[in-house]
């Protein structure tokens, strides 16, 4: 696996041997001319196939009648990135990764709105083209993408949903191909990783949670709530308190019967200000050290409000302070670069408290980024499952009382 995009054979420049350092732009151009446009061409054909042949007035001929592929942005059905939807779930391991919603807010203890999140990010989606300038990727050539739908999640009953939840995901998960998730309120952190948990055997995962708020209590308002995913998950075997790492913790909202359990259970903190102070780069090693301890893949969940409620307002609880976009998105790309990362959710998007859909926006940013260095790191597509996937599903197994 790549730990540094300098390492990557894709970032070498030719000027690289003469003394001269290539900036990020000019690499950028370099490896733009090595991508292939065999996804395009077969987007295009697929979508005059389908979609008809533009009118004779047309001069453009790759233009269908029909909207059938990513432009225009404005139109077409809202899968994320419209992605193919597979609407026959059992073939969800045909392809490298797989989108899906989790809209559910009856974990919220504030403000809903979370379910309608899918929605959010699937609509603002739209706005990406699947290529990325600096890291030189595109997705529609380099991997498989599709959008298997929603969770049938149940109004007003968290632990019926959890089920589902956990089934959905482990489906998912075995299949081989990568799961995101799209939130929903943060009390399907456990159930997504109990899903994962369930299909790892003797194996470990290690959780990093972005987020200003620790979510570690167990219990809220006398149910397992947005507060409580990491009590939970955590009880399980496959998922050891030691190896749950927490970055942006602080603020108003971290309550103390969370932080106890924290304290007690030996999990591990940076605040904004460690993160300032120690550097992108030494955080990110903290994080990698204390997920990786005894683990053998990394499931990451970020909750969007880790960074400063003035560039996401569309969330439930909105916290000053917070990492700044650049700041959370260097840590990101850092650490799924260097980590084997088995999953990602992308939690507590709420739609009806956004502005101009720049949360939701966020959101797309976070998922896309995460696909990209993950195709740099090497890690998709995938050659073959992974090995920490386990074929059978585990009973699950706990390890607090």
């Amino acid at each position: 696996m790549t730990e540094n995009p300098s390492e990557n054979p894709l970032f070498q420049s030719p000027n690289s041997n003469n003394g001269h350092r290539p900036s990020e732009a000019e690499r950028a151009l370099e490896l733009e001319a090595r991508l292939p446009l065999t996804g395009w061409q077969m987007e295009v054909s697929k979508g005059l196939e389908y979609g008809l042949e533009a009118a004779d007035s047309i001069r453009d001929r790759t233009i269908p009648t029909f909207s059938r592929g990513e432009l225009p942005h404005y139109a077409g059905i809202n899968t994320f990135m419209k992605a193919p939807y597979l609407e026959d779930v059992r073939r969800v391991g045909e392809y490298d990764v797989a989108i899906v919603g989790v809209p559910h807010d009856s974990g919220t203890t504030y403000r809903p709105g979370t379910r309608f999140g899918p929605q959010g990010i699937r609509r603002i989606s739209a706005l990406y083209t699947p290529y990325n300038f600096e890291l030189g990727v595109d997705l529609r050539e380099q991997i498989t993408l599709c959008d298997v739908g929603d969770i049938f999640t149940i109004p007003a009953n968290n632990e019926k949903s959890f089920d589902q939840i956990s089934k959905g995901i482990a489906h998912i998960f075995s299949s081989g191909a990568f799961p995101i998730i799209l939130g929903g309120d943060h009390s399907i952190g456990f159930p997504t990783v109990r899903g994962i948990c369930r299909h790892l055997g003797d194996k470990k995962v290690g959780i990093i949670h972005f987020d200003r708020h620790a979510d570690t209590q167990e219990t809220d308002l006398d149910e397992r709530m947005h507060t409580c995913p990491w009590f939970h998950a955590t009880n399980m075997a496959n998922a050891p308190a030691k190896n749950l790492v927490q970055l942006g913790i602080g603020g108003w909202q971290v309550p103390r019967q969370g932080v106890k359990v924290c304290r007690e259970r030996s999990t591990n903190i940076l605040t904004v200000t460690d993160i300032v102070e120690k550097g992108i780069d030494a955080a990110v090693d903290f994080a990698l050290e204390r997920a990786l301890d005894g683990t053998d893949c990394v499931y990451i969940s970020f909750d969007i409000d880790c960074i400063d409620a003035g560039f996401v307002p569309g969330t439930g609880w909105p916290e000053p302070g917070g990492l700044l976009p650049r700041e959370a998105l260097s840590l990101l790309g850092k650490i799924v670069q260097k980590a084997p990362v088995c999953g990602l959710e992308v939690v507590e998007v709420s739609p009806p408290y956004d502005i101009s859909d720049m949360t939701s926006l966020m959101a797309t940013r976070v998922i896309c980024d995460t696909m990209a260095h993950l195709i740099v790191s090497g890690q998709l597509p995938r050659k073959q499952k992974p090995a920490y996937i386990h074929p059978e599903a585990q009973p699950q197994l706990v390890a607090w009382t």
